[in-house]
C-alpha cells in the first residue's frame, strides 16, 4: 500500500477539490445521524469489519469520508449500494456512529437524485408488477411446492392480488413510479399538463 505524503494528503484538501453541497443535503444527514458521523475518527473499524467489504469494493470509512466533508459525490457511487444493512459496521464502531443508518438515507437521497443502479432499478420494477421482488412466474416451481404437500402459491401479495394494487397505489401515492419510469405515470403526467 502506497501511503501519501502530507503535501499530497494537503493537496487533496484544497477547497477546489470539495464539492459544496446543499442545504437539503446536510439537513438529511443530520436526520440520519449528521451530527454522530462528525464525531468519526476515521478508525477504519467500519471497513475492516464490512462482510461485504471482504468480497466487493465497498469501503465504508470512505463512505463516511465523503459524507463528513460534504461531497455530494457520494450520491453517485456504487459502492454505496453494496452494503447489506447488517450493522456490523454500527457494532464495531468504537463512536456509535449510526453508519448503516447513514447509508440508507444516503441511498434514499442518492434515489431522490435519480442515482440508482440498473439492477436496483429492475427490482424495484418487478416490485411494482408483482407486489413482490421474486415474482412466481414459473409453473415449474408452482408443481415442486405442490409435490411437497404445501399450496402452489406461497401466502405472499401472489395469494393475494388486490394487495399487489395496494402496492402500486403505495408507490404512485409517493411519486416513486415517476423515478422508476414504470406504470401509467405518463399518462398522469399528460393529464396534468391539460
Amino acid at each position: 500500500m502506497v501511503h501519501k505524503g502530507v503535501e499530497t494528503m494537503a493537496e487533496d484538501l484544497k477547497e477546489d477539490r470539495i464539492t459544496k453541497i446543499s442545504d437539503e443535503f446536510v439537513e438529511f444527514l443530520r436526520d440520519a445521524g449528521y451530527l454522530e458521523i462528525g464525531a468519526c475518527i476515521q478508525c477504519g473499524n467500519c471497513t475492516a469489519s464490512c462482510p461485504s467489504g471482504r468480497r466487493t469494493a465497498l469501503r465504508t470509512r470512505e463512505i463516511m469520508r465523503e459524507a463528513i466533508l460534504g461531497q455530494e459525490d457520494v450520491l453517485k457511487d456504487k459502492e454505496l449500494w453494496l452494503c447489506t444493512t447488517c450493522y456490523t459496521c454500527f457494532e464495531r464502531c468504537p463512536r456509535n456512529i449510526p453508519t448503516t443508518d447513514i447509508i440508507i438515507f444516503l441511498r434514499n437521497l442518492a434515489v431522490q437524485r435519480g442515482y440508482i443502479l440498473e439492477n436496483h432499478l429492475n427490482l424495484c420494477k418487478i416490485f411494482y408488477q408483482y407486489g413482490h421482488g421474486v415474482p412466481i412466474n414459473d409453473e415449474k416451481w408452482n408443481e415442486l411446492r405442490e409435490s411437497y404437500g404445501v399450496s402452489r402459491i406461497p401466502p405472499t401479495v401472489h395469494a393475494h392480488p388486490e394487495a399487489v394494487k395496494e402496492c402500486q397505489d403505495l408507490i404512485e401515492s409517493v411519486g416513486f413510479d415517476k423515478k422508476i419510469k414504470i406504470g401509467n405515470y405518463e399518462e398522469k403526467k399528460e393529464e396534468e399538463k391539460k
